[in-house]
């Protein structure tokens, strides 16, 4: 499983001439054909991503924490200019929505399934269940603006609009304070974009959803914290 660890090249699948020269290798350490190299591949990541949480089981790990933090990124793929559901206004880009849960220390703690990039961060928490789990179970989290509206127990910073147009002293206090605890989120975040594989997928994007969360699950028996 070394084609999808840290500081490896992409192994999401033969559509590159560097994933392909990366098959034919491993085939040939392990005296398998590159198809057969594919094959092994698939499986495996698809093996680790069953044994990734769900939400439920992700947030009530989540409710032993004093809080989390959320945060979604977005995970860039190579996907035609045409294909506007992939395309993400935000980061003028394609690629897939992923939402991260992170403890107090900028641990991961989930990562969602992936949406297409051009669905909003407060609608793909939604969408995946975390903000009514979260809510559910009473874990104070943490977001930035882009999830204001989300209410429950998920807080954002002060925002200025038409019906208030200048913060507070104390308002700009609090969300000086909020940035600092989210800061600590951007970790989780590095971490998980520090598997090379996930610098540009190469694959359909119905696959990034398995490789996240099998890179997921590696991080968590590398940091020594998978529970099984």
């Amino acid at each position: 499983m070394a084609a999808v660890g840290p500081g490896s090249a992409s192994a999401a699948g033969p559509g590159a001439p560097t994933q392909r020269r990366h098959l034919r290798t491993s085939g040939c350490g392990f005296a398998i054909g590159t198809t057969t190299a594919w094959r092994y591949i698939r499986e495996g990541v698809d093996l680790l991503a069953a044994l990734a949480d769900d939400v439920h089981a992700a947030v009530e790990r989540a409710s032993r924490l004093a809080y989390t933090i959320l945060d979604g990124t977005l995970i860039p793929i190579d996907r035609l200019a045409d294909e506007r559901p992939y395309y993400s206004g935000k980061h003028k880009q394609h690629g897939m929505n992923v939402q991260l849960l992170a403890d107090p220390v900028g641990r991961l703690v989930w990562a969602s399934p992936a949406l297409p990039g051009a669905v909003h961060d407060l609608t793909a928490a939604r969408t995946v269940g975390l903000i009514d789990a979260m809510t559910g179970v009473g874990v104070k989290t943490f977001a930035d603006k882009g999830y204001q509206g989300a209410s429950g127990t998920i807080r954002t910073p002060f925002k200025r609009h038409r019906h208030r147009p200048w913060l507070s002293r104390g308002q700009r206090d609090v969300n000086r304070s909020h940035a600092r605890i989210r800061a600590i989120g951007e970790r989780a975040v590095a971490t998980l974009k520090s598997w090379r594989v996930l610098t540009e997928l190469r694959c359909c994007p119905h696959r990034a959803t398995a490789l996240v969360q099998a890179i997921f699950v590696l991080q968590l028996i590398e940091e020594g914290r998978y529970s099984g």
